[in-house]
């Protein structure tokens, strides 16, 4: 198949995917290592004319592997097998495998005429420019919904489709279709909470008052379950996934008792707001709590190249840390893998490029995410002119909407394009397709 998906390229794909009287297709489509039945007869079978559809799934998947990005929207529609196995786990494996997977950063935000999404391509063009789409509310989603879900959401990405997370709905929206469609609410209302994707399944944590529930979320069969119970209960927390264990960061604590002595009370504030809780999804446990050196609270969080990246602030000056989340390293004797030792350990890195002794408050939030080896920190909420304003300091031209970029492997900063004026108290996360 060549790069390009042009009209007589893309008209073969979509009467190929007509079916064939005397193909019998599949049971399901849950494995793309399930074969067509082949006629006892050789002759019979020479006469069958070949099309798309007459290969089993896994031949199928290293066909529609290699199409170019552009095209996946337009082939997701075709029919209904194949949209199945372009959803599935399979379909990204190969397109990692063969480097063909785009990165993307998300900003989803609400206005009072409809959804905003904001998408930014990650490639070789360093002037990469944000595109949006508007979304207006309809029956499945109404306009009041936009709202109550984008005040404190939380994002997830599963392959294509972004789920945003709201306090009692949460709706999924579609990439490639540009379709917005109502999913369930979590079990227990939440705000300011922390999600992560892990093996597909999308898992949240802290922001309940009444609960300390884990709570999983399986996108296949629209349904919340608990899964675990969490060592403490924090509101404001941020979520990250590396290797299978789901991180809940920072925060506040929950259900302070008023008799405790202040400084005590003070005390574990500070432990909770510059700590993360570990929980190992396929062991069912949690492992050893970690704290981030020298304190402060952390603001932004993400993972990144196997690693969580957080950005702290003190009362003069923010840090930027690397934690090393990879419990395994791949052996390059037998390919294997092995433990890696190293896991656990912090490193300081340069602190992204915001002017001396700026200090986070309320007014002024950051979003991190992890792209490929990148970093990128959106600055969604206030303006850092405004701090420097009532601090009696000069202006430095720094609005809303600011985007820094961390490269991982050169350890640099650069500035990326300013998210679009229309996007405001947004909500972003990375999307691979």
């Amino acid at each position: 198949m060549s790069e390009s998906c042009n009209s007589r390229h893309f008209s073969w794909l979509m009467k190929s995917c007509f079916p064939n009287p005397k193909y019998t297709s599949p049971d399901s489509f849950s494995h793309p290592h399930s074969h067509i039945r082949l006629p006892l007869n050789v002759a019979d079978h020479c006469s069958l004319p070949t099309t798309v559809s007459s290969l089993p799934n896994d031949l199928l998947l290293e066909c529609l592997s290699r199409v170019p990005p552009s095209s996946l929207p337009a082939l997701s529609l075709v029919c209904l097998r194949w949209a199945r196995l372009l959803q599935s786990p399979y379909f990204f494996d190969l397109r990692r495998r063969l480097g063909r997977l785009e990165n993307f950063v998300f900003a989803v935000s609400a206005t009072d005429s409809g959804l905003y999404a904001a998408s930014l391509r990650f490639h070789d063009d360093a002037d990469a420019l944000w595109k949006v789409a508007f979304f207006l509310p309809n029956d499945a989603v109404s306009l009041g919904s936009f709202h109550g879900l984008l005040s404190h959401a939380r994002l997830s990405a599963v392959g294509h489709r972004i789920f945003i997370i709201g306090r009692n709905s949460m709706v999924r929206y579609d990439t490639w279709s540009g379709t917005v469609v109502a999913r369930s609410a979590m079990i227990f209302p939440r705000k300011k909470f922390a999600t992560a994707v892990v093996s597909g399944k999308i898992y949240a944590a802290g922001g309940g008052p009444r609960t300390s529930a884990v709570e999983e979320y399986n996108p296949d069969s629209d349904t919340w379950r608990v899964v675990a119970h969490a060592p403490r209960k924090r509101y404001g927390c941020i979520g990250a996934s590396v290797d299978g264990v789901f991180y809940v960061i920072g925060g506040l604590k929950i259900g302070a008792s008023v008799d405790e002595p202040s400084r005590a009370a003070n005390a574990e504030a500070h432990v909770y707001a510059s700590s993360m809780d570990l929980y190992d999804v396929e062991a069912r446990t949690w492992l050893r709590s970690r704290a981030v050196p020298g304190g402060g609270c952390v603001v932004a969080a993400c993972a990144a190249a196997g690693h969580v990246y957080v950005l702290a602030s003190h009362a003069v000056e923010l840090s930027f840390w690397r934690f090393d989340a990879r419990r395994r390293t791949t052996s390059n004797s037998n390919n294997g893998s092995s433990v890696n030792s190293g896991f656990g350990e912090w490193c300081r890195l340069k602190s992204p490029p915001l002017l001396a002794q700026v200090r986070l408050d309320c007014t002024v939030r950051f979003s991190c995410v992890g792209v490929g080896v990148k970093v990128v920190l959106v600055q969604v909420t206030g303006c850092i002119d405004d701090l420097l304003r009532r601090s009696g300091r000069g202006l430095r031209g720094l609005r809303e909407g600011l985007v820094l970029l961390y490269d991982s492997a050169g350890g640099d900063w650069s500035r990326g394009a300013d998210l679009p004026e229309v996007i405001r108290h947004a909500a972003c996360v990375s999307v691979e397709c």
